[in-house]
């Protein structure tokens, strides 16, 4: 598969089968990550990855906390900036509408959309379940390495037929995460993410989030001068 192919057929998949995740292959991509661009060659990601009874014990608290206690744990970081102005406000809302046409939940439908989100925290149904962290000390550049790291490994995941989708929401239960990883102290959870198989039939997977085209993020100067 062409790194262009990877890129393009690289989706948010919401919808996966229950076929098991070989530990060979994800040892092999989650390895290859690794050589994701890192500043000063920090590499701050740090993972935690479940499958089989491991996880399917977790959903079942996971399942029992959103049921009696919905409320987030204390948050560590705003996954989004307060008074959302645009276009990311739009951007934002247009595909959120576009997932829920997919479903087939009106907007006015709120219990069935609240019901929706939680999926999230079953993984979507794919076998696999990652948790991403970093050190709490560090700054804005080791986050962005962390970023750098999870599309590599998102990209190599597609190489082998998987798919995923990155889940920050699962910083919302960073409490009830460590209490599966019992990641130390100094490290914050940043995100998870679903791994496994799509689910060709489900129409959720048939959502290509709208991109903005490149006059809308890019400006060249000097190419003209330069002959190209």
């Amino acid at each position: 598969m062409k790194v262009s192919e990877a890129v393009q057929s690289r989706l948010s998949v919401r919808a996966f089968l229950d076929t098991p995740v070989s530990r060979d292959v994800l040892e092999t991509v989650l390895a290859l990550g690794g050589r994701a661009a890192s500043g000063g060659n920090l590499q701050p990601w740090r993972l935690y990855v479940y499958s089989g009874q491991h996880l399917a014990d977790f959903k079942v608290k996971m399942r029992a906390r959103l049921l009696n206690d919905p409320s987030s744990d204390p948050l560590e970081y705003d996954v989004y900036p307060d008074n959302l102005w645009e276009p990311y406000r739009t951007q934002r809302f247009r595909v959120g509408e576009m997932m829920y046409a997919l479903l087939g939940i009106p907007r006015e439908n709120k219990a069935a959309r609240l019901l929706w989100l939680t999926q999230n925290y079953e993984f979507f149904g794919a076998p696999v379940g990652l948790f991403c962290y970093i050190d709490r000390k560090m700054g804005p550049p080791q986050w962005s390495d962390l970023g750098m790291y999870l599309q590599t490994v998102m990209l190599l995941l597609r190489e082998h037929g998987l798919s995923s989708c990155a889940q920050e929401c699962w910083s919302r239960y960073s409490r009830a995460v460590g209490e599966l990883t019992c990641a130390p102290p100094e490290l914050m959870l940043f995100c998870g993410m679903a791994i496994g198989f799509a689910d060709p039939d489900a129409p959720v997977n048939r959502l290509a989030s709208e991109r903005m085209t490149l006059d809308e993020f890019a400006t060249f100067k000097g190419f003209e001068e330069a002959g190209k």
